[in-house]
């Protein structure tokens, strides 16, 4: 997924290890290493109890989404479900019980804003070679063992250097800036819910597009109201078995599976990126399954990306994934229906491009963040007239 590239709550990012030896040693898909996974592990996240701050600071408000005893609260945003007692704090650790009510603790105080091309989401089929307002509050609600942003997304919002900046001024920032579109990003949005809502209807009401990236761990009514404000998602489905995601993520599949449907029930337009880890999730089988998942449940034209790891957080011990493997996964993708496979993490590779899956001529090309051949106009292949679907301008 993405990462900061300069964060305000972080002393040094880590460097990228070179790891070519180590690619060397790893030329086949992880099925040939079945003791490396930690199968039949769950590593989700438990509530902090009495953890909670003795008082709410100038960053709180009352959290929505949630049910109470009148002492003890239940937080319904995510799957998590959170029963907190009385001084208790959430998984995602931005939530808290106080006096018998829910509290977020992450709202106006922003732990990076940057502005970003809009590829970097990644978001290749929505406002191509335009730049994104990019703003995150601490806080994940999963346990990602290949974190990117583990400085912030597994911190309270206390524990990170942060800025001030409220929905409003956030939205003037961006209309100054003359960026069109926000980015809720970096950490997870979903335990910032309220900070991303409220963020996302000013924009909105001051002609700011909308862009979630997120886990898509997230329960259904939060979700829904929350896409009356998007024009915009990546979703990171992080694999295609439950037994994975419990053991690599802190998750279950089933919810990020239904979030997918919603948002492109909703009409939001939604691109998918899944990070290849090492046997971990660079499984062939499992590729085709979740691409005839996607093209059964979404249809062929939504973008995938497939993300090259680098070795992070609690998985430095795996090597980089092999390009090789990624274009395997790639052919197989594409075989199973979807028209749209994009390979990251990979500077210069011919599949960071767009080709219309009809004449397949180049239709995008990108250098980098930057765009130099453009051959869609109006939404259609500037060669053989095929719509690509996406929004273009």
């Amino acid at each position: 997924m993405e990462t900061i590239t300069q964060g305000l709550t972080r002393k040094k990012f880590l460097k990228t290890v070179g790891l070519g030896l180590a690619a060397l040693m790893y030329p086949t898909l992880g099925d040939s290493f079945p003791g490396i996974t930690e199968t039949g592990k769950d590593i989700r996240g438990e509530v902090f109890r009495n953890d909670a701050p003795a008082k709410l600071w100038k960053w709180s408000i009352e959290g929505s989404h949630y049910s109470s005893s009148g002492k003890d609260v239940q937080c319904n945003i995510c799957p998590n479900r959170c029963y907190l007692r009385p001084g208790d704090r959430s998984v995602c650790r931005s939530r808290v019980n106080i006096k018998g009510k829910l509290y977020s603790l992450a709202y106006g105080n922003a732990c990076a804003v940057h502005t970003d091309p809009i590829e970097k989401k990644p978001l290749f089929h929505f406002l191509p070679g335009t730049s994104i307002f990019s703003l995150a509050a601490t806080g994940c609600n999963l346990r990602c063992l290949n974190c990117q942003n583990w400085g912030i997304s597994q911190k309270k919002p206390e524990e990170v250097d942060h800025v001030e900046l409220f929905p409003e001024e956030a939205v003037s920032q961006a209309i100054d800036g003359k960026i069109p579109s926000m980015a809720y990003t970096y950490a997870e949005p979903v335990t910032f819910y309220e900070y991303t809502r409220d963020t996302s209807r000013a924009a909105r009401a001051r002609g700011v597009m909308n862009v979630l990236v997120s886990n898509g761990y997230i329960n259904e009514t939060p979700l829904r109201e929350l896409c009356r404000f998007l024009d915009a998602a990546n979703i990171n489905l992080k694999s295609f078995s439950d037994e994975i995601y419990r053991a690599l993520n802190g998750g279950t599949l089933d919810p990020v599976l239904q979030t997918l449907k919603v948002i492109a029930a909703e009409g939001v337009w939604l691109e998918i990126t899944t990070l290849v880890v090492p046997t971990y999730v660079d499984s062939t089988e499992m590729m085709k399954r979740m691409c005839r998942w996607i093209v059964k449940e979404l249809g062929p034209d939504r973008p995938l990306h497939l993300l090259r790891f680098f070795p992070r957080y609690r998985l430095a011990r795996l090597p980089a994934t092999p390009v090789e493997v990624l274009e395997k996964l790639r052919e197989e993708a594409m075989s199973e229906g979807i028209n749209h496979v994009y390979i990251g993490n990979v500077p210069g590779h011919s599949s960071s491009h767009t080709y219309c899956p009809g004449c397949g001529k180049l239709l995008v090309e990108r250098k980098g963040y930057r765009i130099g051949v453009f051959h869609i106009k109006d939404g259609l292949c500037g060669f053989c007239g095929r719509r690509i679907p996406g929004k273009w301008a």
